[in-house]
């Protein structure tokens, strides 16, 4: 271990001998290390956080590969830094996640004649079909590990499937060895998150889980099927208007779900997480089962030849496969819960805009503070994480971070992901930039923004490039479409400015936000890659552009927005974007001489009534503070 207490390279040596050592012992050639739980969750528990014990890589989006003789990490871009500052480059190749992909490295180093394993519960099935055609081009066999090697007794259920997963979804093959062949080699893995689970009261849902239930149920028998596998835990949530605390960050209950066509939800949970208030309040027509039950109710609905949904691109592998080996008809097409989960109800939208006048008052109390301590020299990255945080933590249906805080001074806010520690710690030096990305989970709503704030003066090209984001920012959030616009077609908005500098950023521009859940919530985004989901009224994403210098300083300026209906066109509905985050943009930092004065109308209305509403909710010294940082740049 190094002296904060943190696994070192001799300690990833070693977890990757033995990682090596038992898929020998299983006549395994390779395994497939994803980030990933059974769920596809963003956030893990400590129990499934294998990427990061294995290779020390703590990013949310990744995947190892180990061979016998050789091993690689892949992450996308956000995550470069972060990976060389935390894997080994000894013990690992550093490779992109997307371009070219994990399997072209799988095609191009994996023996003729091996066998690649993977874990059916960490991987989709989109993703396991991906990997067995590299493995076969190779001339190898993509195989799924199970509890017990090949030389000794399978265990594995109908079809010929591997061994139920770890995490208390079934009982213990025999034997007693886990199915993942690195849960057999980690010796102090955690146990099975065991929360208990809340009741999300219908004043904050906006809609009671009944309803749901009656109207998710209706949408599946007009499609013609019988009943909807639900893997997302954020799904079930919703759908049930329950919560949970089984995951940093996100306030979920892991469990499985299978809804039916007239209502009825089997939920398979662990008992111990339930209490009576929590089944009264779930009621007669939601059976709660124990997880071990979940394969043998998926074969139930193969035995009686059920047409089954089952999103294939966030399921994992073993579900699809128990069902197909059962013999159900199964239905790829998107979870029933997401596209009415996306568009928030109106009494939501109250919440969430109650939710952002709070947070924003949080955040002004934070830059007034910041802007009184910054020139003393004395302000770290992670005091000032901290300190956002406590602010935070004093406002009503506060309930934790929506994500850890990205608290970045100079270099390290050119990391898009970065998360400030004791070994990183750096000062607010003037003459730079600091980006703080941050946001809180509230019961009424869930808040993500982003602001760069000059540390002293800032040099020319710092304000031009900020400005280009800002007009960018701008472009983006005075956008007007019709009704069937997907993110993808706004995206180019964002990026318009910084593109005709010859500048660009490798991130989406935005992403869905969820209601006192995930903080990143799909089917919705706003990016370059293709995405069919058009943007529809009370859908709620972010803005956020930015742009970074490696090695110098980032920006970024998040704000979110919910999309309504501003106008009825010829036909169609025109829609548009309210936004909901309130906090001032530094005005430090934009050069007037690159603005519009339509864009320069934008700001000084944003901020005038950022002043109006969050004004009336800080203290005197904060608000005469506010009047100057949002008085008219015209």
């Amino acid at each position: 271990m190094t002296p904060n207490g943190k696994p070192g390279t001799s300690d990833h040596t070693a977890r990757l001998g033995a990682l090596r050592d038992e898929l020998k012992r299983r006549r395994l050639d390779g395994f497939i290390v994803p980030r990933s739980d059974e769920h596809q969750g963003e956030y893990v528990a400590p129990r499934s956080e294998r990427l990061a014990w294995l290779t020390g890589f703590t990013g949310s989006a990744g995947l190892g590969l180990v061979l016998a003789d050789k091993a690689a990490i892949f992450v996308d871009g956000r995550y470069t830094l972060q990976a060389e500052a935390e894997v080994a480059a000894d013990l690992y190749d550093h490779c992109p996640l997307t371009d070219p992909p994990p399997e072209d490295w799988v095609a191009e180093n994996l023996p003729a004649g091996a066998k690649l394993g993977y874990d059916p519960w960490l991987m989709t099935p989109s993703q396991v079909t991906r990997f067995r055609k590299a493995t076969e081009k190779a001339g190898g066999e993509l195989v799924a590990a199970e509890a017990n090697p090949p030389v000794g007794v399978a265990a594995n259920p109908p079809g010929g499937l591997a061994a139920n997963p770890p995490g208390g979804l079934a009982a213990n093959p025999p034997g007693g060895l886990a199915a993942n062949p690195i849960d057999a080699v980690w010796t102090d893995q955690p146990e099975p998150p065991a929360a208990p689970v809340t009741i999300h009261d219908d004043a904050f849902a906006g809609l009671a889980a009944a309803d749901k239930r009656k109207q998710i149920a209706a949408a599946l028998k007009e499609s013609g099927l019988d009943a909807a596998v639900l893997t997302a835990p954020d799904s079930i949530a919703w759908l049930l208007n329950i919560r949970g605390n089984d995951v940093p960050f996100s306030p979920l209950a892991l469990a499985f779900a299978i809804l039916d066509s007239s209502g009825g939800v089997e939920l398979f949970i662990d008992p111990v997480k339930l209490t009576p208030q929590t089944e009264a309040h779930l009621g007669g027509d939601v059976h709660c089962r124990e997880p071990a039950v979940f394969g043998p109710a998926l074969d139930r609905l193969g035995e009686a030849g059920k047409t089954v949904r089952l999103n294939k691109d966030t399921a994992p592998a073993w579900v699809l496969q128990r069902l197909e080996a059962a013999g159900a008809k199964v239905d790829g097409g998107f979870d029933p819960c997401q596209l009415p989960k996306a568009r928030k109800t109106p009494a939501q939208l109250d919440g969430i805009r109650s939710a952002h006048r709070r947070d924003g008052a949080a955040l002004t109390r934070f830059l007034a503070w910041l802007a009184a301590e910054a020139d003393k020299g004395s302000l770290m990255e992670m005091a000032c994480a901290d300190k956002l945080e406590s602010l935070r933590r004093e406002n009503e249906h506060f309930r934790g971070l929506s994500f850890p805080t990205i608290s970045g001074a100079g270099p390290n806010g050119a990391i898009v992901h970065y998360r400030v520690s004791e070994k990183t710690d750096a000062p607010l030096s003037p003459g730079t930039l600091y980006l703080v990305d941050s946001g809180a989970q509230y019961l009424d709503g869930t808040t993500d923004v982003t602001r760069t704030i000059a540390i002293g003066k800032p040099t020319a090209e710092m304000r031009r490039n900020f400005t280009l984001v800002l007009k960018g920012h701008i472009a983006l959030a005075t956008a007007r479409f019709p009704a069937g616009t997907t993110g993808s077609q706004l995206d180019v908005l964002a990026r318009r400015a910084l593109w005709a500098e010859g500048l660009d950023y490798d991130h989406g521009t935005g992403h869905g936000v969820g209601h006192y859940l995930g903080v990143h919530e799909g089917p919705q985004r706003i990016a370059k890659t293709p995405n069919r989901v058009a943007l529809e009224p009370g859908m709620v994403v972010s803005n956020e552009p930015g742009y970074y210098k490696s090695g110098a300083y980032g920006i970024r300026i998040e704000n979110l927005v919910t999309v309504v209906e501003v106008e009825s066109g010829e036909g169609k509905p025109v829609l548009g974007f309210e936004t909901l985050t309130l906090a001032p943009i530094d005005r430090a930092l934009i050069d007037l001489g690159l603005l519009t004065s339509e864009e320069i109308a934008w700001i000084d209305a944003y901020h005038a009534r950022v002043a109006d509403e969050i004004g009336p909710l800080v203290d005197e010294a904060t608000k005469e503070w506010l009047e100057q940082a949002t008085r008219p740049i015209g």
